[in-house]
C-alpha cells in the first residue's frame, strides 16, 4: 500500500524538525512545499505531503504516523 500524509505546521523549526523526523523513518517528498497565512491565528503555516510504501491493505484505522 502507499500511505499519504500532510505534514503541517506554524513556520518554526518544528515544521523542519517534523519533516525531518519524517525522512528519517523512510517517508518521501511528495510535490512542493506550501506556504500560507492563517487569519485565525495571525501566523504563517507551513505544509508538505509525503508518502511511503508500507506492507499490507490500507485499513482506515492505521496510524499513519506510526508507519
Amino acid at each position: 500500500m502507499k500511505a499519504y500524509r500532510l505534514l503541517t505546521e506554524e513556520d518554526t523549526s518544528a515544521f523542519c524538525h517534523k519533516v525531518t523526523e519524517a525522512l528519517s523513518k523512510g517517508w518521501e517528498l511528495y510535490g512542493s512545499p506550501s506556504y500560507a497565512f492563517d487569519a485565525s491565528t495571525g501566523k504563517m503555516r507551513c505544509a508538505q505531503a509525503v508518502i511511503k510504501e508500507a506492507d499490507g491493505e490500507y485499513d482506515p484505522e492505521v496510524k499513519l504516523g506510526g508507519l
